[in-house]
């Protein structure tokens, strides 16, 4: 393949821009804030299902709760139509005085037991609303701090598809000016090795940075300045430039 030298010498421009367009490109896969974002957001999803625990478990003590003071107020109901009975002087036969008696003692015992268990219940939903609030409170601050960085990451993508446009206009530019065959060649050697082009300086090829063999040298010394040139090596396009020394 032959090309103009001055064609050839513009791989190289094209091939720093393209580097840029890579590093562009790494940096925005390699944001820290995008790490930051991930472990916000693990964090953030651990906290959502403890809530979503905490919640279960303090409205199961709320229901708790409304359960053991229904039993309270029942046996309180029952205490207190007993006690009725008892002071009306409805009840004259000994034996069921005493039964009564014996039946208002048992209740308000069983009410003490009962309510007993409402101030344990009570603590504990407490106890269990107040996690639920902590952990909450953690999930929410955790969810800002995650959309703060999400602002920085924007902000970061911003400014580097903004730079990765204008580097893409000077690359259209250089494209414009290779012809047709050596731009393929040069697009198919980068998506190979990841650079298609690179310079000769001295006897060295400074895309795999390879001292050339003596043989290599001559045979480029004798080659006509429009021929493409290959590294013996890594097989990139060898572009020639006065720093080449040939």
């Amino acid at each position: 393949m032959k090309a103009a030298p001055a064609a050839q010498k513009r791989l190289l421009d094209l091939a720093e821009l393209d580097s840029v367009i890579d590093r562009l490109a790494h940096r925005r896969r390699t944001l820290p804030e995008l790490a930051e974002i991930d472990d916000l957001s693990a964090r953030v999803a651990r906290l959502a299902t403890q809530v979503i625990a905490a919640e279960t478990e303090a409205g199961d003590l709320a229901r708790e709760q409304t359960k053991a003071e229904s039993d309270v107020d029942s046996v309180r109901v029952r205490a207190e139509r007993d006690q009725k009975r008892l002071d009306s002087g409805q009840v004259t036969s000994p034996k069921d005085l005493a039964s009564l008696q014996s039946e208002i003692v048992s209740l308000n015992r069983r009410q003490s037991d009962l309510e007993e268990v409402v101030l344990e219940i009570m603590e504990r939903r407490e106890a269990a609303d107040e996690q639920v609030t902590k952990l909450a409170a953690e999930r929410d601050r955790l969810a800002g701090l995650r959309a703060d960085a999400e602002d920085r990451r924007d902000a970061a993508f911003a400014e580097i598809d903004k730079e990765n446009t204008e580097v893409k206009g000077k690359r259209g530019t250089v494209v414009a000016e290779i012809p047709a065959d050596l731009l393929a060649l040069y697009e198919k050697l980068r998506e190979q090795f990841g650079v298609g082009a690179a310079m000769l300086q001295g006897t060295r090829c400074l895309g795999c940075r390879t001292s050339l063999s003596i043989a290599e040298i001559n045979r480029i010394k004798a080659a006509s300045h429009d021929e493409v040139l290959r590294c013996e090596e890594c097989r990139r396009i060898l572009v020639r430039t006065p720093e080449s020394g040939l």
